[in-house]
């Protein structure tokens, strides 16, 4: 009787020996990395600012409103120039006249910066946010990280815009006009893409301590212009501290070419502001981490 021919069981594949960096450690470690959890936490946040049909809007319109005031208020100036007396001649401010589409363009920003939060809770999509990532901290900064990148070079655009725009009206009506090479001018163009990227950390802070876009933006309009309206009818010392310190009041020092011996200097209220926004951000850290969503 012939028997059947059996065959040898292969020998068991040699196990590796984990790496001295894996062993003791779960697998999923390398995943949840700070760098790779911080990185992946930017690309979401830079996805959403991209597709969100606000922020196309908001930086066309901050575009299109600075540059149209820099022409209007430069070629109203420059007409009337020659009618001033010699005082009001002497304190003309070039740069400041071009530049005063800032006064709409920060509105724009602040909006762009508390959409990005307010946004999530209108739509609830602040929930897997969460989830996916649960450093709230990290949330937080990888927002302003991403915001601080779309609004800075945009708000540079966006003052170099005005400033060629407003010094050609300038030019053209035979007023004192700036280059763009005076250091005086390459100052407001860079200083007022700094403080428009500050504007929109100001919102996003606003946003984050709020939360509702409609307050959000009431808040805005309040600290960046209804109080700069009403700082020179302030009685006394009130009026002249809140026209010297107030943030968005400070902070727009940086565009102007003629100092005022009672308001701050371009970078010194520049610096105001920073603080401001560091402040509020800080403020917004803390109620963002305790707070449920």
């Amino acid at each position: 009787m012939s028997h059947p021919r059996t065959h040898p069981e292969p020998a068991p594949a040699p196990v590796k020996p984990l790496s001295r960096a894996r062993r003791g450690r779960p697998a999923s470690n390398s995943a949840r990395s700070g760098r790779a959890t911080f990185w992946h936490s930017l690309h979401a946040e830079w996805v959403k600012i991209r597709t969100m049909r606000s922020t196309l809007w908001v930086i066309l319109g901050a575009l299109a409103f600075a540059v149209a005031l820099a022409a209007l208020n430069g070629s109203s100036a420059g007409d009337e120039y020659a009618d001033l007396s010699p005082a009001d001649q002497a304190a003309f401010d070039p740069l400041a006249t071009s530049l005063m589409g800032y006064l709409v363009a920060q509105i724009a920003f602040g909006l762009l910066g508390g959409l990005v939060m307010t946004s999530e809770y209108g739509a609830r999509t602040i929930v897997p946010t969460l989830t996916s990532v649960p450093q709230r901290a990290r949330v937080l900064a990888s927002k302003a990280l991403v915001l601080v990148g779309v609004a800075l070079p945009v708000g540079i655009v966006v003052s170099l815009g005005g400033f060629l725009v407003g010094q050609a009206a300038l030019s053209g009506a035979g007023a004192p006009h700036l280059a763009l090479s005076d250091g005086v001018a390459l100052r407001g163009v860079f200083g007022g893409g700094v403080y428009l990227a500050l504007a929109a950390l100001f919102g996003l802070a606003l946003g984050a301590v709020i939360r509702s876009t409609t307050a959000t933006v009431t808040t805005l309009f309040g600290a960046m212009l209804i109080v700069q309206a009403f700082a020179p009818a302030l009685p006394g010392a009130l009026g002249d501290w809140v026209s010297k310190f107030w943030p968005p009041i400070a902070g727009g020092q940086i565009i102007t070419a003629v100092r005022d011996p009672d308001v701050l200097g371009p970078w010194a209220g520049l610096g105001v502001m920073a603080g401001c926004v560091a402040a509020l951000l800080a403020a917004a850290f803390v109620v963002f981490r305790k707070r449920d969503a």
